[in-house]
């Protein structure tokens, strides 16, 4: 005869009904007739720490205990847990660091969802975990594991996750409970009840349909499942571009994502460009003997990204696609006879008008705004709040979307294509020395994000990198000068302010960054003020 509770810990993150889940799951113990206990132990949902639920259930009925009582445990003791349910990725892993699942005994329920972390956010490059490494560690200290994307689900219920996490418990096996019983606790919750069944009926679903395949472990830790690609089949030939596919297999997936984001920025003659820059790039590498494409493969992503710099028609084209509206409608969960209103909050300045003006009239915009701040004033902008469910306010963000013919007559657009090309320039002369440095150079284009001064100092950081590092004999032969660039491109992604590129630069022989000049600005005291120490 079974002594032991089926022991149970769900981790939840604010505002997702974790405390709903667990009163849901001990409801369900009751109307089955099991003796169940459930705990709350609370946590900082804002990424230190889910909230967790602590629950023990026996697994036999109440009818079967001759009028005993079990008694239960308050908290969960490492490797001791039956079943282990999270809605974040990360957490799911954080909880296995503590110790709490174990390979010859739990199941682990866990969504693909990701809430990024405070340490993840401040890399100026990509900082996040690794899917695809996550998914290994909950596959190595599991007996069983599911991972689906419980936000999907959630999505097209109109729901809530804890619902959908419900329904994957359910599934699981792991409880006594028929689905009878979990379906009528929550059918009884009112007038949420529909969609509730919904997310339930989605979640039991998934993971029904996970046990019964056979080769489910292979399928779940597959990066592209993991990115929501999964189950997708190779592009027919006749479906790629003809000059992509003069380029290797591995390369033409890439190119065909970068000439899609390229085209759909401009138009058909930028996404050409595009094309024959990756040409000239992919037949130098050939040159250098760098057969196997890594540079290609590399600068493909991040050129694309460059050429589809942020401005102010990009920004108001993203604005007004019908898609977002229908996202952010799924977001605050409004339904058809709901009246919502958006707003989008806007401060352009300088800078993102004088882009769109021919060169001599951008300068002279830039050279007032300048004399404003030698003044001691703040630059230029105009704060706007801009309802975009109305009719002027979407005809707004339209007409100013539609002027994507004025880029190649801005000044913005001659300087970002000058700098592309001595970023590409550079890769092609690193080639001369080796394919290893032209791939290090190539990696730079990581360098280039963001918009305003953060994406200014990134082309400048980019362009010492290359001039100091990259193109120069005093800092040693080819292997050492991409050993170099490497170090200075992961100094420059850790520190915003620059330190640490400054002390690689020099630890290599290269000058730091010129300092940039920065205006004063003297406050008047006020006269209520004058004379206090």
């Amino acid at each position: 005869m079974t002594t032991q509770p089926i022991t149970v810990l769900l981790c939840a993150l604010g505002g997702e009904g974790g405390g709903v889940l667990a009163e849901w799951l001990t409801a369900v113990a009751r109307q089955a007739g099991y003796p169940a206990q459930a705990t709350s132990i609370p946590g900082v949902a804002q990424r230190t720490g889910a909230t967790t639920y602590y629950l023990e259930f026996w697994p036999q009925l109440h009818s079967e205990l001759g009028g005993r009582r079990p008694v239960f445990g308050l908290t969960p003791l490492p490797g001791k847990l039956d079943l282990l349910v999270s809605s974040e990725l990360l957490e799911t892993v954080r909880q296995i660091g503590n110790g709490m699942s174990a390979a010859n005994r739990t199941t682990v329920i866990a969504s693909t969802a990701r809430a990024l972390t405070t340490a993840e956010r401040m890399e100026l490059g990509d900082g996040r975990w690794d899917d695809a490494q996550l998914a290994a560690i909950i596959q190595s200290h599991a007996q069983r594991h599911h991972i689906l994307d419980m936000a999907a689900l959630t999505r097209e219920a109109a729901t809530v996750v804890s619902s959908v996490m419900l329904g994957c418990v359910a599934a699981s096996g792991v409880l006594p409970f028929m689905r009878v019983d979990y379906e009528a606790v929550v059918g009884a919750g009112g007038a949420s009840a529909q969609a509730s069944l919904r997310g339930f009926a989605l979640g039991y679903a998934a993971v029904e349909q996970q046990r019964a395949r056979v080769d489910s472990v292979r399928d779940l830790l597959s990066t592209k499942e993991l990115s929501g690609q999964a189950g997708r089949a190779p592009a027919p030939a006749e479906l790629v571009h003809p000059i992509i596919q003069t380029f290797p297999p591995a390369l033409q997936e890439r190119l065909s994502q970068g000439l899609a984001r390229v085209t759909e920025y401009h138009d058909a003659d930028y996404g050409a460009l595009y094309l024959k820059r990756m040409q000239s790039l992919w037949t130098a590498e050939q040159a250098a003997g760098g057969h196997a494409g890594d540079a290609t493969h590399e600068a493909a992503r991040w050129l694309a990204l460059w050429m589809a710099f942020d401005d102010i028609v990009r920004v108001a084209q993203l604005k007004a696609v019908a898609s977002r509206r229908e996202r952010v409608q799924r977001e605050v969960k409004a339904g058809e006879g709901d009246l919502l209103k958006v707003y989008d909050h806007f401060k352009p300045g300088v800078p993102e008008f004088a882009g769109l003006l021919p060169k001599p009239w951008a300068d002279r915009l830039t050279r007032w705004d300048a004399s404003r701040v030698a003044r001691g004033q703040a630059p230029w902008s105009r704060p706007l709040k801009v309802g975009t469910h109305t009719v002027l306010g979407m005809a707004a963000l339209r007409v100013l979307g539609s002027l994507k013919g004025m880029r190649q007559r801005g000044s913005r657009w001659a300087e970002e294509q000058a700098l592309i090309e001595r970023w590409l320039q550079g890769i092609e002369r690193s080639f001369k020395a080796s394919p290893a440095l032209g791939l290090e150079v190539a990696r730079c284009g990581r360098l280039i994000k963001g918009y305003g001064t953060t994406n200014e100092r990134g082309k400048a950081n980019l362009l010492h990198v290359i001039d100091h590092l990259a193109l120069t004999g005093t800092v040693g032969d080819a292997a050492a000068r991409a050993a170099a660039v490497a170090t200075a491109r992961e100094a420059a992604l850790k520190d915003e302010a620059g330190t640490q590129l400054d002390a690689a630069l020099r630890a290599h022989g290269a000058p730091a960054r010129p300092v940039r000049e920065q205006p004063i600005r003297w406050v008047r005291k006020p006269a209520g003020l004058k004379g206090r120490a």
